[in-house]
């Protein structure tokens, strides 16, 4: 199974990578002691309690906007906690007292310290250990108290603000931390991020989105509170959304609702949103493409019925289509969602016919373990396909399975049963295909149609393909090849061939072999004269006798018993 990719804290309005852990200890301070000195000062000044006096909010934005331009800095977070900076932060999250009557309270830098402080308390939490902290100082009632300011504030660009750095607060406050995840959702947080889906602002919506995605990221309990507050219709719309911000953002929430809740996926799925997934395979951000592919593989699961609606709503050529990008995430979950397509019959035939197979068996040379499993997970479900075992063979899928270096045991296990998967198809109507190819195929092709039966086909089979349809000249031309890797795959064959058919010869109770008692003078070991068999070993030729073959080697003996050339 997978867990959700993609799930980012933000640092202002974009989506940042994970910080590398960075300690900042008292050997940092004692390094910095003009830094510790400045962040002092400046909490100095914040700890005053939160006025509408013009001077004193002045001095607090000032002092808030110092410690936030500091606090981009992971270096120099630890220091600003360490001085003191969370207490003052969060009693400057409250806004002066207006008798509860918001809108008519034109205070000095009104919303801005409040703004500034949400802020950089979302920059201090992005360390995981500031996280409880910041929570236990009060500050998680402040932060959805902001969220509510839509009704009770006049919108504007100072309000719309506040609540956006209010939802990227409680984001980062909560990412990984269930605790925070579920007092997020005790103290009333998941109702006004809901209704914040439908902000005018698309910067506050994208906010809401991606705080929606972080507390529903496993966590039963906020998945259903945020489907009974009635999202998954905004979401939906957003789906469709020109702003890749958003939709990338919409998909996310849904894919952590769905992830491991068969009954959301169900309501999802109801309310629309297959389609304008399937429609994200197109979109111009990649992020929002491997999102949608992975919750398309989500759709697809065993206990799903929509294989089929998934491949006849449009999704296999951009799935395939992103098979071939640079992105190995990308690859992967393409990848991962054609696996889970190529389980139904008639999915697995549209796959082929779309042109899955070669960026699929392609793959199975990428040095990512995971995306070479899921490759290979996705080949064995088209093999399956009596249509596709021909098409495989072609393209010289069994070389690469056979010859492909496999990074994990369960990959491993996967190819193992896709051979045999193949191998156990080969007859009536799939090997009249194969034979028709080895006789007006192109001549690689052929030979790798040669290749694979002497592999896979049965030994009762091999008469009929060997003599009769001349595989055996095939294999010899690649014997005779000074191409060593043609010379590797022919001589395998061929032992393969012998093997099968010392089988046959113990079957057919053969004669037991002649005492082994034949001498020769060293003058005749590997010397052309008088010699009757050619050895070909890695491009160079060995000179042998068929009588001492015939007596030391009942696999030799049933090849020449068998008319063998």
């Amino acid at each position: 199974s997978f867990s959700r990719r993609g799930l980012k804290r933000k640092r202002e309005v974009s989506v940042a990578k994970e910080p590398e852990e960075v300690t900042c200890d008292e050997s940092t301070a004692d390094l910095n002691p003009d830094l510790a000195r400045q962040i002092r000062s400046q909490v100095e000044v914040l700890s005053t309690l939160p006025s509408s006096s013009d001077t004193d909010r002045a001095s607090a934005r000032l002092a808030i906007d110092i410690l936030s331009e500091l606090a981009r800095n992971e270096d120099v977070v630890n220091l600003i906690v360490d001085g003191g900076a969370v207490p003052v932060l969060v009693k400057h999250l409250q806004s002066p007292s207006c008798d509860g009557d918001e809108k008519n309270c034109p205070s000095p830098h009104a919303h801005e310290i409040e703004k500034g402080s949400a802020f950089t308390l979302g920059l201090l939490a992005i360390k995981p250990e500031h996280q409880q902290l910041i929570v236990d100082e009060g500050a998680l009632p402040h932060l959805v108290n902001h969220l509510k300011r839509q009704s009770r504030c006049h919108s504007s660009c100072a309000v719309n603000g506040v609540i956006r750095r209010a939802a990227d607060a409680i984001t980062n406050l909560a990412h990984e931390n269930s605790s925070i995840k579920n007092r997020v959702r005790l103290v009333g947080g998941i109702p006004p991020l809901v209704e914040l889906l439908e902000f005018p602002d698309p910067k506050v919506q994208r906010a809401a989105a991606g705080a929606l995605r972080t507390l529903a990221f496993k966590n039963d309990e906020n998945k259903n509170q945020i489907v009974e507050c009635n999202a998954l219709p905004t979401l939906i719309l957003m789906l469709r959304s020109e702003d890749a911000a958003i939709h990338y953002e919409a998909v996310g929430v849904i894919g952590n609702l769905v992830h491991s809740s068969p009954n959301i996926k169900k309501e999802v799925l109801a309310a629309g949103a297959l389609q304008p997934v399937i429609g994200l395979l197109s979109s111009c951000c990649m992020e929002s493409q491997r999102e949608a592919a992975l919750l398309l593989g989500q759709f697809a699961a065993t206990d799903s019925d929509c294989k089929v609606h998934i491949v006849q709503r449009g999704a296999v050529p951009p799935l395939i289509e992103m098979l071939q990008s640079t992105d190995a995430q990308l690859k992967e979950m393409s990848a991962f969602a054609l696996g889970r397509l190529a389980q139904d019959s008639h999915n697995q035939a549209g796959i082929a016919h779309s042109g899955g197979i070669l960026p699929l068996l392609k793959l199975l040379e990428s040095k990512n373990g995971s995306l070479q499993h899921n490759a290979a997970f996705a080949l064995y479900g088209l093999a399956d396909n009596e249509d596709n075992v021909a098409c495989l063979i072609r393209m010289g899928g069994i070389q690469r399975l056979q010859d492909g270096e496999f990074i994990v045991q369960p990959t491993k296990d996967c190819v193992s049963k896709t051979l045999k998967r193949i191998e156990e198809k080969i007859h009536g109507r799939v090997l009249s295909h194969l034979l028709y190819m080895m006789r007006v195929g192109e001549k690689n092709v052929q030979r790798r149609v040669a290749l694979a039966l002497a592999h896979l086909c049965s030994p009762d089979d091999q008469k009929t393909i060997f003599i009769d349809n001349d595989g055996l000249s095939m294999l010899f031309e690649l014997l005779e090849s000074t191409n060593p890797k043609h010379q590797k795959d022919g001589s395998r064959a061929m032992r393969k061939l012998a093997n099968k058919a010392t089988l046959l010869s113990s079957i057919d109770a053969a004669p037991p072999s002649p005492t082994p008692q034949v001498y020769l003078g060293e003058q005749y070991v590997n010397n052309p004269t008088l010699s009757d068999v050619t050895f070909l070993v890695e491009g160079k030729r060995f000179y042998a006798h068929r009588i001492c073959l015939l007596a030391c080697s009942d696999a030799f003996r049933a090849m020449f018993d068998g008319g063998y050339r």
